[in-house]
């Protein structure tokens, strides 16, 4: 019997909740069911080294590198049509954005920026059975790719982000499953996008704790420091606005302020990596509030840490908050719309208010009730949180007629 070819697309393999989910699936899929090419539109990224053998890199396409470079870079490369195409979608999303009332016009103008860039794209050589695309916008599997059915995956909570929604609606047309990592991500997309229902699906991310037990062991980093009577905080995510870093900055302000001894390290980069470092400056948190930088293996910190902490402002499915449940720790989380489906809360985790004030006082609660905290510690030791049997799912909609 001849095995199925699969395509699965995605942008690159830079340190990310995202690429590790992608990491999670090609380690979980069975290679002797199905031909897998992997597209990745950069050969580039921390996580590189972490593919497994199964799949098969295609090579780049230099109009795809594109996405994953600046404009200058974009100039320098003299791929003209792509450079207007990225001016004028800057120009475009900025405009909607202000228009729209929009806090993060960034998303228009990617979605734009694929828009107006797809004619002078090349399309994929080949046939696919089933052609997945990995990472929002789906225009690449949309529209360059010859295959049988296709799958767009749901990685945030879309009620938070802002898209021309018309424009959106016929990418999305042209999937024929659309797949969210929670129910959470599931029900946010279709108070959106309601007409969809029939085609959503739920498949987690999928985690490997034999790999992230392995990952934690990993002696040669940088060992975080902890003195007596006091409490090791740690966040893993991208330095942005969506995962609320700078509201946990001024929350560890007012947790030291109440005498509290407090350490709380971030494992991470992004774009307010410098508003972030200001504001630690101004606060004069040095000695509290540590930006740990890029770390490829961010396990042996977590496995560090007293209490793991996600103050984001809204989420998908946040990976990190899982791996942080494998290693055992107790977790807090603030409510973002999504975060019922990360956890139960107050039995493997609690679910505090966002905000400074709501962080401060969650963690707070949390440091002072030790039995609390070993309870949750012992109810995250009695579940299970690997999930490698959601690769099921997918393979469910590959067979599918």
């Amino acid at each position: 019997m001849m095995k199925k070819k699969i395509l699965i697309a995605s942008f690159d393999l830079a340190i990310g909740g995202v690429e590790r989910s992608l990491i999670g699936l090609l380690n979980s899929i069975d290679y002797s069911r199905y031909d897998v090419d992997l597209m990745l539109f950069k050969h580039e990224g921390e996580f590189l080294p972490l593919l497994p053998e199964g799949p098969r890199l295609l090579n780049e396409i230099a109009e795809y590198t594109t996405f994953r470079k600046s404009i200058k870079q974009v100039m320098q490369q003299r791929a003209f049509p792509i450079l207007f195409s990225r001016v004028f979608a800057r120009c475009a999303g900025a405009l909607h954005g202000r228009l729209s009332g929009s806090a993060e016009p960034g998303y228009y103008i990617i979605q734009y920026g694929w828009k107006f860039a797809l004619p002078y794209l090349p399309k994929l050589k080949g046939e696919y059975d089933t052609a997945i695309s990995f990472l929002w916008p789906h225009y690449f599997v949309a529209e360059k790719v010859k295959a049988k059915k296709k799958i767009g995956w749901i990685h945030t909570d879309y009620s938070t982000i802002s898209v021309n929604q018309a424009e959106e609606a016929k990418m999305w047309e042209q999937m024929d499953h659309l797949v969210a990592v929670s129910e959470g991500c599931k029900d946010s997309f279709l108070s959106v996008f309601p007409h969809f229902q029939d085609r959503m699906e739920v498949i987690e991310n999928i985690l490997t704790p034999e790999f992230i037990y392995e990952q934690a062991r990993v002696s040669d980093l940088p060992k975080l420091t902890k003195h007596a009577n006091e409490t090791i905080l740690v966040t893993v995510g991208r330095l942005s606005h969506a995962k609320g870093i700078d509201d946990a900055v001024k929350a560890c302000r007012k947790i030291v302020d109440q005498g509290y001894q407090v350490k709380w390290y971030v494992v991470g980069y992004g774009p307010l990596e410098n508003e972030l470092k200001r504001l630690i400056d101004e606060l004069t948190l040095h000695e509290h509030f540590i930006l740990l930088g890029k770390q490829t293996n961010p396990y042996p910190f977590i496995k560090a840490c007293d209490i793991y902490v996600q103050p984001s402002r809204y989420e998908g499915k946040a990976v990190t908050v899982r791996e942080a449940q494998i290693l055992e720790k107790p977790v807090l989380i603030t409510d973002f719309p999504t975060s019922k489906s990360q956890l139960e809360d107050g039995v493997d985790g609690v679910i505090i208010r966002q905000g400074v004030e709501g962080i401060a006082e969650g963690i707070i609660q949390l440091i002072n009730n030790h039995q609390k905290v070993a309870s949750l510690r012992e109810n995250i030791k009695n579940r299970s949180y690997g999930n490698a049997k959601e690769v099921e799912k997918l393979y469910e909609l590959i067979e599918m007629a």
